[in-house]
């Protein structure tokens, strides 16, 4: 699927899933059909999902998709991570799924919303747009940090990103993972993520540590030190013990260890 194709399948499948099972057609209608395009549902979804009835949620919409309206951007990076969750859940049948019902998503697009807020001066507004999608959602991603496009959060409670943290393009996170720091000091102290990487479930990344481009993170795991391109490591205090089987780990979701080939292994006996 393209990008510019998400948009239309989700409304084929709504139409669809409202003929197979009328009692879903008035909610299919709210959520979906009744919008013009992708930046509109996103809007109406996340505002119904946060409002906490201070900030009313007419109003959270509104602001949602102004930020989506004037940044096209941020909607080509949603529409990417839908594809992201097509293509990497097993358990997804269609783009409508993760738009109506995966939080990872919805935690993800408001932070897309809250990061631009945060760059564009509006602080407070972004922080509490944070703190919502925390309490909500059980994710916690201060707007700041910095995310790239195609990204899965799967099941996604529970995860934690922090101030300076990077995740770039094509990344693949499970429930309960932080990326964190390691103490009180400011600055740059906290995790950054290359593209293709695979992170397991309950894994802890601390510092201003760089985990390298297609690299396997094994669930729960603790890692505080570098982790090279195309290792995998696990275990506490995690160390290198094998090599993805591919390139991108985070395409795969493949968290089985795989015994490295020999030209590697010197690689992973460096670690």
């Amino acid at each position: 699927m393209n990008t510019g194709a998400v948009w239309p399948s989700i409304c084929r499948d709504a139409r669809t899933a409202a003929a197979l099972e009328p009692l879903m057609a008035t909610f299919l209608h709210d959520q979906i059909l009744r919008h013009d395009g992708l930046p509109s549902a996103v809007a109406h979804i996340i505002s119904s999902r946060l409002d906490d009835g201070l900030l009313e949620a007419g109003l959270l919409r509104r602001l949602v998709e102004e930020v989506l309206q004037r940044d096209a951007e941020i909607v080509q990076c949603i529409e990417a991570d839908i594809e992201a969750v097509c293509e990497r859940d097993p358990a997804c049948s269609g783009p409508m799924d993760p738009l109506l019902y995966y939080k990872g998503l919805h935690a993800l697009s408001a932070h897309r919303a809250s990061h631009w807020l945060w760059l564009n001066g509006r602080r407070p507004l972004s922080r509490w747009l944070q703190s919502r999608v925390a309490q909500c959602l059980g994710v916690d991603i201060h707007p700041a940090a910095r995310i790239g496009r195609g990204i899965l959060l799967d099941h996604a409670h529970g995860v934690v990103v922090g101030e300076t943290a990077v995740i770039d393009d094509n990344v693949s996170i499970l429930h309960n993972v932080t990326l964190g720091g390691t103490g009180k000091d400011a600055g740059d102290r906290h995790p950054k993520v290359r593209s293709g990487v695979l992170i397991g479930a309950g894994a802890l990344i601390l510092g201003n540590i760089e985990i390298g481009t297609g690299a396997k993170v094994g669930a729960g795991s603790v890692v505080m030190r570098p982790v090279r391109p195309h290792v995998t490591v696990a275990g506490g205090l995690a160390r290198a013990v094998g090599v993805p089987a591919t390139l991108q780990p985070s395409m795969e979701m493949n968290h089985r260890v795989e015994p490295e080939p020999a030209a590697l292994a010197a690689v992973v006996s460096a670690r």
